[in-house]
């Protein structure tokens, strides 16, 4: 005898029900396992492409080894290190390019405080902030950015006058935050300070953080960098005309031509601040596998001995 017609019907519903139920738990299933082959496939190209960047530090740390044997006085654009590096197609499909440039021929931020005593207070270096105040001017920058960023760095609550900003500024800010009281360590903290996003891609490259006593590569350094040292608009006139000087000699301006007309209190303070060496490079390596391209930035310090060490490793932002 057959079942009655409403039975035959929920019979077929169940089934229906159960077929589209196995049908969703298969997708399921089959879509889990591509996102976990993606993910495999993907952490092993970053690990893959960090294993190439790491090759990349070394022939950097080599050809750093190179010129200090071969320059032990001079560090200057118109060396081997200085030069870009690549494309270099290593494997099938897998591309290298390198770049290094050398961070200490930039205004150093951290050079806007001082410490008298090792292990000591921070405080606010007014030379310095007048010598950074040049530089945003010339860029056409809002200058209280210099009294802004000391105060972010030295250890005292109280602002600087004309633009400075401590603890009571940030805590008024949604979300509210703290003001660090310590050196940088990413010029991207500018950005933290209220800079805007116009202004910091104008100033980023010519600024950078390094310890606080680091000295001022005159051989490197771009021309509106040297001409805040001094107060005057000279070298950052005509960069063409700069980089033409220093494909010719080794190091331009030297200390000597940057100072002859200054004072001789100023000549002394400044000479302070001055080399023609450096100690500290940022290597940015590209790595292209497949249609998937990284890039990392790689910040170097070269010892007194000359052996290399990797301070400073960041993945797409500098």
């Amino acid at each position: 005898m057959k079942p009655p017609r409403a039975q035959r019907g929920i019979a077929l519903l169940t089934a229906i029900i159960l077929v589209a139920i196995a049908t969703i738990v298969a997708v399921s299933v089959a879509w889990q396992n591509a996102l976990h082959a993606r993910r495999a496939v993907a952490v092993f190209t970053i690990e893959q492409s960090v294993a190439y960047a790491q090759l990349a530090e070394a022939g950097a740390a080599a050809l750093l080894q190179q010129n200090r044997q071969a320059n032990p006085q001079i560090v200057s654009p118109n060396q081997p290190w200085a030069q870009p590096q690549g494309p270099l197609e290593l494997e099938p499909g897998i591309v290298l390019e390198a770049w290094m440039e050398d961070q200490s021929g930039k205004f150093n931020l951290n050079s806007l405080v001082m410490q008298p005593n090792p292990g000591g207070p921070l405080f606010t270096n007014p030379a310095t902030v007048k010598q950074f105040e040049f530089l945003l001017h010339t860029l056409n920058i809002d200058t209280s950015l210099a009294a802004r960023v000391a105060d972010w760095i030295d250890s005292d609550i109280q602002p600087n006058n004309q633009g400075g900003a401590e603890d009571s500024f940030y805590l008024a800010q949604d979300p509210p935050y703290r003001t660090a009281n310590m050196a940088l360590t990413s010029v991207s903290e500018l950005l933290a300070m209220g800079l805007d996003r116009a202004s910091y891609d104008k100033l980023k490259n010519l600024v950078t953080a390094l310890p606080i006593n680091n000295k001022l590569n005159v051989c490197t350094a771009p021309g509106d960098v040297v001409d805040a040292l001094t107060g005057e608009n000279s070298f950052g006139l005509d960069p063409k005309q700069v980089a033409g000087q220093r494909a010719q000699f080794p190091c331009f301006p030297t200390i000597a031509q940057l100072t002859a007309n200054l004072a001789p209190a100023q000549k002394q303070a400044l000479g302070t601040q001055l080399s023609t060496t450096s100690n500290y490079f940022r290597l940015r390596t590209w790595v292209t596998i497949g249609t998937t391209r990284f890039t990392l930035y790689s910040l170097l310090e070269q010892d007194n001995g000359g052996q290399i060490h990797v301070l400073l490793r960041t993945f797409g932002t500098e």
